[in-house]
């Protein structure tokens, strides 16, 4: 029997993106595969359409966060693969356009321990990437130049490489894989960032990493949260995104990046292609003299443990911070510090050259390979315990 696949869909009130979408997977790829869908308290008719659906699309299953409070796509992903019925699932947006033969490109690498990505052809909305092709066909649904993008892709795309090494949406997993290592991670939820940490994962549980070159989806991109309106042309002709974020996804992202930054020890690391590479972890604590509230913010995201002597701006920091993040502040902003290695410095000799320093730091202890004591700048480095910890990240438990 062939293999079919179950594809994930949350959406939230982009209902024309959604439409645009389902017709695509099942006029390009028909009726064979699963398409799971989920409502996140969408206020466009997203679930009138979906209940429609279902009941003439036998294979369509549908769920819906009756909210009021917004689940994101971190959850409802989750949600959907557990509902999907198929050993495949593939993560896709809902404003994506499935090309013909995008399934059979993707299945003919998939297997267990392997996540394959499809490539994306897509309009300039943002800078060149190795991973996709940039071409515009297209903003938005009452725009998009259909049958021009199907000519062009069958007369004219000639990819120099049929794979290559890297992941980004859309990608395909099995289900028995996805679930081994927890899924995704609801540190980030609604949403941002819950990718870069699952793809740290599924690379550091030894899972091969595929994109096809020749199976293809043509992405709109951004038509979720993170922009209140469809993307702008301006009098050029030209797509313009400038300004366009919503404060909603700022302040997520914001939140987003500084969980990233507490779990991983570093920022979204991955080359040319979006293949992830993962810095050690290390336990590392830091011991800041005359730290102040930016000092604190801007420091205490990246170690694993932290000490000020100011009871006053700790108790204010944890008060405004706590609400952001799973982990306890009040365990990471203690007096006893009982850290692998510890890191003294000055704050008011802090400065973005010495920051970086922070930031490779689990390279230089790396490098250094032994227990001891040293110094490098403005930094007083005690090694007491050389030990890593990222592969203790894989399996996520918080779902």
């Amino acid at each position: 029997m062939d293999k079919t696949i179950s594809f994930i869909q949350p959406s939230r009130s982009n209902l024309k993106y959604l439409k645009w979408s389902y017709e695509s997977i099942r006029k390009n790829l028909g009726y064979r595969h699963e398409i799971c869908m989920a409502d996140d308290f969408s206020d466009d008719g997203t679930w009138e359409w979906m209940k429609e659906i279902a009941k003439k699309d036998q294979n369509v299953k549908i769920h819906r966060n009756n909210g009021p409070t917004r689940l994101g796509h971190t959850i409802l992903y989750d949600t959907l693969v557990d509902m999907s019925t198929n050993d495949i699932v593939m993560i896709y947006h809902a404003d994506m356009y499935a090309l013909p033969d995008m399934d059979t490109e993707v299945l003919k690498h998939i297997k267990p321990g392997v996540v394959v990505s499809a490539t994306r052809i897509e309009p300039p909305l943002h800078p060149e990437g190795l991973e996709k092709v940039l071409m515009d066909f297209g903003i938005e649904p009452e725009e998009f130049k259909e049958q021009e993008l199907l000519k062009w892709y069958s007369e004219d795309y000639k990819p120099q490489q049929k794979t290559t090494e890297g992941i980004f949406a859309p990608w395909a997993i099995y289900k028995e894989d996805f679930q081994k290592i927890g899924g995704h991670d609801d540190l980030f939820a609604p949403q941002s960032k819950e990718d870069s940490d699952i793809f740290n994962r599924f690379i550091l549980a030894g899972y091969e990493v595929v994109q096809t070159r020749e199976g293809c989806v043509y992405h709109m991109t951004c038509r979720g949260s993170r922009f209140a309106d469809g993307a702008q042309r301006n009098p050029m002709g030209d797509v313009t995104m400038v300004g366009r974020e919503t404060d909603e996804w700022l302040l997520q992202n914001e939140r987003s990046t500084r969980n990233f930054a507490r779990k991983w020890s570093s920022y979204c690391l991955h080359d040319d292609y979006l293949k992830p590479y993962i810095q050690p972890k290390y336990d590392i604590g830091y011991v800041v003299k005359n730290c102040d509230i930016t000092g604190l913010r801007g420091l205490e995201p990246w170690s694993d443990g932290m000490f000020i002597d100011n009871e006053t701006l700790v108790e204010h920091y944890i008060k405004e911070e706590q609400p952001n993040t799973q982990f306890d502040l009040k365990k990471r902003l203690t007096e006893k510090l009982d850290n692998d290695i510890i890191v003294e410095f000055d704050l008011s000799e802090l400065n973005q050259e010495e920051f970086e320093v922070l930031l490779i730091l689990p390279e230089i202890i790396k490098d250094s390979g032994k227990v001891g004591e040293f110094t490098i700048g403005i930094f007083n480095i005690k090694i007491n315990k050389i030990q890593t910890y990222e592969k203790e990240l894989i399996k996520c438990n918080t779902n």
